[in-house]
């Protein structure tokens, strides 16, 4: 790294090199528009709002794209310095000597100790102006005698346009994008709650200035945890209907679930004692371990209720019940659990995507277990009734019962009946098993590998890409067309993000590039298209093809893509002096 620092410019800002960390990744994109020009508008955000937006709790860094960072241009006349026998580096070092506050050593007054310094920093543009830079013939040579000094800007290497069709918005505005960046181990929603009230707070303050959220990986999560916990909630009602189908009687069923509850509480012990949180992963190990989780408890009832029919009490038939089947559902629930212990000793993202899945499982079963072997056998010996008096029934029940018995006594015939028929031709059984387990093998050869499936997010971005050194301008113009075109093409989109990022001011991947700017479109709500983004990003493909010079992508994307994308750069944006050395 120092080695590639000396071989730098000296204006070059220092390199960054940092650790990949999916942690590190914005979880919010925040869009500034105002009726500012665009250097007023990049230090307010610079110098106004990103100071608001990192007092947050739990916020890291925020970065910023777009607009125009200032600059003093001092642009040197090449006959003046020549005739005065100055080069361009004297000027330069007389810059950068005069621009600079210096300490000037201590005063020591009674029992303090005060220290000077003298500040030297430039305020005005006038000052840079009366700068003397030589002397000739005892007459000061001003740095206005040789050069126009002019307040500017930055050459133009980004764009960032936001048309938010939603709104109401005729047309797209020119502004600023900020990126926040998180804290490691904190709460991305907790954190993104916190950046949505300052958010508001931010509009109600300032007038002039309008924030806007374009990205939310805290909606996505949500998204994500409400559809499992809806999953997990129906699957728990489905396990609750399917056991009183077979069971008939209320307080079998109740008996039965009280596992459920239980084992997923006590499960809640390991997401906090473990340090885990409630996402998608342990909301879908819950989810995966519901049904599993009444297995044993099913085993013990089902064995407790045999040894009633011989005529045995309550205590008797559950304690003996219970002492039968305690090792065999042991065996069961150990061998369930050990095709999870496995994924607990995974590395890299396998750990993180599957290791919390398989610990709650496994703690989940575990649970379980205790409950069949110790709650189970206490409610049926309190609880559950003889054979006589659940037969004995009257009423709507009894004939639904009768129905249901009806139903299971077919299916046992036609289960004996296909048991005899297997025994009966076991050769032929066995062989069709060999080539089913064949042809299995030969297909999971041919099917295709991913990390994980694409979903519809309700996203599609366009990549677009020119002949390397195109201009910014030319980019821009490029990117413009293909946008009304990407309107016109998708009356889904709800919102246009057109930008393209090659100030390489910061951090960021990718940046340094004004030939390639690309268009995300967020479209309605999957349930109110007909078309999916694929279908969507298909679609586009033909439509945006065809410009000489140009390659256009189009591919649709979503929120976990969206955690993947390089973090925008953002370096300083204050008040900076540089000298041209394209002299006139």
């Amino acid at each position: 790294l120092h080695r590639a620092r000396r071989r730098m410019p000296e204006n070059a800002d220092p390199p960054t090199v940092f650790k990949f960390d999916s942690n590190a990744m914005p979880i919010m994109g925040i869009g500034v528009q105002g009726d500012f020009d665009p250097v007023t508008l990049r230090e307010i955000a610079q110098n106004d709002l990103s100071p608001r937006l990192e007092r947050v709790a739990g916020v890291a860094a925020v970065t910023i794209n777009g607009g125009l960072r200032r600059q003093i241009h001092v642009d040197l006349s090449r006959e003046k310095i020549q005739a005065l026998n100055l080069s361009p580096d004297r000027v330069v070092q007389i810059l950068r000597t005069e621009n600079q506050n210096l300490p000037l050593g201590e005063i020591n007054d009674a029992d303090r100790t005060l220290l000077l310094r003298s500040p030297g920093q430039f305020k005005s543009i006038d000052e840079i102006r009366n700068i003397v830079v030589v002397s000739r013939e005892g007459v000061p040579v001003y740095l206005r005698d040789i050069a126009e000094v002019s307040d500017s800007t930055e050459d133009r290497r980004s764009f960032m346009r936001i048309w938010d069709i939603a709104g109401g918005e005729p047309a797209p505005i020119n502004g600023i994008r900020m990126q926040v960046s998180k804290q490691s181990g904190t709460n991305t929603i907790q954190v993104a709650d916190g950046v949505k009230k300052e958010v508001e707070k931010i509009n109600s303050e300032i007038q002039g200035m309008r924030l806007q959220l374009l990205d939310d990986q805290s909606r996505f999560i949500r998204r994500a945890i409400g559809s499992v916990q809806e999953h997990a909630m129906l699957g728990g009602l489905l396990v609750i209907a399917i056991i009183y189908l077979f069971l008939r009687d209320l307080k079998s069923t109740a008996i039965i679930c009280t596992s459920i509850p239980v084992s997923v509480i006590g499960t809640f012990a390991l997401l906090y004692f473990g340090g885990y949180t409630l996402n998608t992963l342990t909301f879908g190990g819950l989810a995966l371990g519901i049904g599993m989780i009444v297995d044993a408890a099913i085993v013990v009832l089902e064995n407790t209720y045999r040894h009633l029919e011989m005529g045995k009490d309550r205590m008797t038939a559950a304690i003996d019940g219970s002492e039968e089947v305690w090792s065999a559902i042991l065996a069961s629930t150990l061998t369930h659990i050990a095709v999870f212990v496995p994924m607990l000793f995974l590395t890299g993202v396998s750990s993180i995507m599957f290791g919390q899945l398989a610990a709650v499982v496994s703690f989940s079963l575990a649970m379980s277990l205790l409950v069949a072997v110790t709650i189970v056998p206490v409610l049926c010996s309190r609880l559950l009734d003889p054979p006589h008096v659940i037969h004995g029934k009257t009423g709507a029940m009894a004939g639904f019962n009768r129905m249901v018995d009806g139903w299971l006594n077919k299916l046992d015939e036609f289960y004996a009946r296909m048991l005899h028929l297997a025994l009966a031709h076991r050769p032929t059984v066995f062989g069709t098993g060999i080539a089913l387990f064949v042809v299995a093998i030969f297909l999971m050869g041919r099917i295709g590998f991913e990390f994980q499936p694409q979903t519809d997010e309700g996203e599609v971005t366009v990549d677009i890409e020119l002949a390397q050194g195109s201009r910014i301008e030319r980019t821009e113009a490029v990117a413009i067309g293909l946008e009304e075109k990407t309107r016109k093409a998708v009356p889904e989109a709800t919102m246009l993000i057109t930008q393209a990022n090659g100030s390489g001011g910061g951090g960021g991947f990718g940046g340094g590039n004004t030939s390639r700017a690309n268009i995300n479109v967020r479209l309605v709500p999957k349930d109110e298209r007909q078309r999916s983004n694929d279908q969507i990003a298909m679609e586009l493909r033909r439509q945006l093809s065809g410009i000489p010079g140009v390659i256009v992508r189009a591919r649709p994307s979503g929120g976990q893509q969206n955690m993947m994308r390089g973090m925008g750069g953002g370096g300083g944006g204050g008040r900076r002096c540089v000298v041209d050395h394209g002299l006139r």
